[in-house]
Parts: C-alpha cells; sequence; structure tokens
C-alpha cells in the first residue's frame, strides 16, 4: 500500500491503474481522482484518465503511476484509500472515504458530516 498526505493506493489498485493507462496508449498519463456534486447522498465519486495534470492539480506519484486530484476534491478526499477490487459481485476500482458520514447503497456517492452535498435521485 502506498500513502500520500491526501490519499492511500493499494499496490492492486496501482498496477490495475498503469495496466489501463497502458492499454489505453497513454501509459505516461494519470488516473484522475474526483469528487463531483450529484449522486444518491450528495458527492459522487469519479475517476478518468488523463493525459497530463493540469496546472492546479495536485500531483502524487506512487511506484510509477502519478494520481491527480484538483484543488475542490483534495480536501474531501484526505485519508481516503484507493482499492482495486474482484470478486463474484463486481470488479473496479472502490474508495474508502473516512470524511464520507453518509453513503447510498449505490457506493458511489457521499455525504459529509457538515452535511455538504444535494442529494440526487439514485440512478444505479
Amino acid at each position: 500500500m502506498i500513502e500520500s498526505s491526501v490519499v492511500t493506493i493499494t499496490d492492486k489498485a496501482v498496477e490495475k491503474a498503469k495496466e489501463v493507462l497502458q492499454d489505453r496508449g497513454i501509459s505516461e498519463g494519470a488516473l484522475r481522482l474526483f469528487i463531483a456534486g450529484g449522486g444518491c447522498s450528495g458527492y459522487q465519486y469519479g475517476m478518468a484518465l488523463a493525459p497530463e495534470a493540469e496546472e492546479d492539480d495536485l500531483v502524487i506519484e506512487m511506484d510509477g503511476l502519478k494520481l491527480v486530484v484538483d484543488p475542490d476534491s483534495a480536501p474531501l478526499l484526505i485519508g481516503a484509500e484507493i482499492d482495486y477490487v474482484e470478486d463474484l459481485m463486481k470488479s473496479g476500482f472502490t474508495i474508502y472515504n473516512p470524511n464520507a458520514s453518509k453513503t447510498c447503497a449505490c457506493g458511489s456517492s457521499f455525504q459529509t458530516a457538515d452535511g455538504s452535498g444535494q442529494a440526487h435521485a439514485c440512478s444505479h
């Protein structure tokens, strides 16, 4: 497991992200982690492949993987852990976030203790 001042990422998630970047032909790119408004509980996690970091991004380099986080999302992700899960029910990146005081059943949205985030109907 690799830790930074903002997020922790498991070895399995690092390897999977590097594999996906290489498969898409952007092995020098980065995995972007962000928070957006919406989702069943208020905030919603997002991940994307980024060919490069934006000027104001927080760039975290871990074992050959670049993880980029925008400055608005970073405070909501402090202490979060990114993992890659493969089991009978699902496979994909999973985020465990200690800042989430309430989550919905789909697991992709959350609300913070101060009630931040506007909840929307679950689309899952």
